[in-house]
């Protein structure tokens, strides 16, 4: 699994738009060149792999030299000076401080959870525009110099790719699609708590910017994403404007950079900011603590949505926090926020009615069911989905907002496809599997998903 640090929609504009040719040509080898590793590696492998090298325990920078092979040559590991080479110093310090926050602040030792070797690789390829987490090792390359400055300069995007590899060993979270943009969030989660404790800042003091001096200073940017606006860290000319969405009102249902998993990161991004902020001091004493329980306690799977971590968060926030429950209605406060969740006490008993919020008033249905049928094996599947009590409900409820106010077409459904009838209160209608919008297709598939069931015709 590549993950790479910047987004490939914005890689595009930097090739088509970027005002010197050597920009633009930096831009489009960059995409050629994450377009390869993507295909080289489908799985992740089960342990990190770094080089045996004498004596080092925790990390060891390597060089490409300005090529692609990888590792490279090793320069700089435990208990080495700095050598001059400012990639490969910023490298080593970096490193130094993620380990020490995920070792100190959430009892992790390494990546992997059990002291493994970091492996890092600095001056990769030739101005290459990006860095990336390929499932072994972290990979930085020195960027064009008229867009993009090194990528090893903002210690952040170290925090971020580390991260990567975090997720990879605890929740494994898929990289397409929601699970893909809760990917990029927690990357993005660590790598502000990493930088804020590199300032010594509380979440009040912190910038929330990620990749702050990371464009040159030709370039109009703050930052390659701000988690606290999503939306406003770049707009120029040679790039264009940030994409980033922050609430689910604005969810962007796209197939271009793997479901949107850049842009629809905002909104699990600013959940944590708003979180962060509510809970007060170091974001990593009490909301940074919530979202590491998060992803190692297991609640979770490798295709969780937006709404199953936001429950998870919740669940995280009781169990860590049992005398304080203001820090679960705080984090609950936050989701509900970003368009996720429901806006109720988090700690009502079990046996009482929750009565949900609707922006349609009080007659909307409770549950919505979809009826899957056709297909080549000729069997029929079934689910519904309480919109009220389930996580997803937030999410869905959304989807059929945007779906009543879409023009559906059907037409004749096709020779082993599916064909899905969707019924909401009295609302009711089929659709072929071949005319299924985005948003519809989210919405089958969530309701299919949670409680579905097969049967043959």
């Amino acid at each position: 699994m590549s993950c790479m640090f910047v987004p490939p929609y914005l890689l595009q504009r930097v090739a088509l738009w970027a005002g010197t040719r050597h920009a633009s040509a930096s831009g489009k080898e960059t995409l050629q060149v994450d377009d390869r590793l993507r295909a080289r590696r489908e799985s992740p492998p089960p342990e990190l792999a770094a080089p045996r090298v004498p004596g080092v325990r925790t990390r060891v920078v390597h060089t490409a030299n300005n090529t692609e092979t990888l590792p490279g040559e090793p320069v700089r590991t435990d208990g080495d000076s700095p050598i001059g080479d400012q990639a490969v110093d910023e490298a080593f310090d970096s490193s130094g401080q993620v380990l020490d926050l995920f070792r100190s602040e959430f009892g992790r030792r390494s990546i992997d959870g059990r002291g493994g070797t970091v492996s890092i690789t600095v001056h990769y390829g030739r101005d290459y525009d990006n860095a990336f987490w390929d499932g072994i090792q972290l990979v930085f390359g020195d960027g064009d110099g008229q867009i993009f400055e090194r990528f090893t300069k903002p210690m952040d995007v170290m925090a971020h790719e580390f991260t990567h590899g975090v997720t990879q060993f605890t929740v494994g979270l898929a990289y397409q699609d929601q699970p893909g943009a809760l990917n990029e969030s927690i990357s993005d989660v660590f790598a502000s708590m990493a930088k804020q404790r590199s300032l010594g800042q509380t979440a009040a003091e912190a910038d929330w910017l990620i990749g702050e001096g990371l464009f040159t200073s030709t370039i109009n940017a703050k930052a390659l994403r701000s988690m606290k606006e999503p939306g406003t860290a770049y707009d120029d000319p040679q790039i264009g404007r940030d994409l980033q969405v922050g609430s689910m009102a604005d969810y962007a249902y796209t197939d271009d950079d793997s479901g949107g998993v850049h842009i629809n990161s905002g909104i699990p991004n600013r959940a944590f900011v708003l979180a962060a902020l509510d809970i007060g001091g170091a974001s990593w004493e009490k909301a940074g603590q919530v979202w590491y329980d998060t992803l190692v306690h297991g609640e979770l799977g490798a295709q969780a949505s937006f709404g199953s971590f936001a429950s998870a968060t919740l669940s995280s926030a009781r169990r860590l926090f049992p005398n304080d429950p203001s820090i679960a209605e705080k984090v609950n406060a936050a989701w509900v926020e970003v368009g996720l969740l429901q806006a109720q006490p988090v700690d009502l008993p079990a046996d009482q009615p929750v009565e949900a919020s609707s922006p349609t008033g009080a007659d909307v249905p409770g549950t919505v069911a979809v009826r899957r049928t056709g297909g080549f094996a000729g069997t029929t599947k079934v689910g519904q989905l309480d919109l009220n009590s389930d996580p997803e409900g937030a999410e869905v409820r959304h989807l059929l907002m945007r779906v009543g106010r879409q023009q559906i077409s059907a037409t004749r459904p096709a020779p082993d496809r599916f064909t899905y009838t969707v019924e909401y209160g009295a609302w009711r209608f089929t659709v072929p599997e071949q005319d299924l919008t985005p948003e519809l297709r989210r919405l089958v598939q969530v309701v299919l998903n949670r409680g579905g069931s097969t049967q043959l015709r």
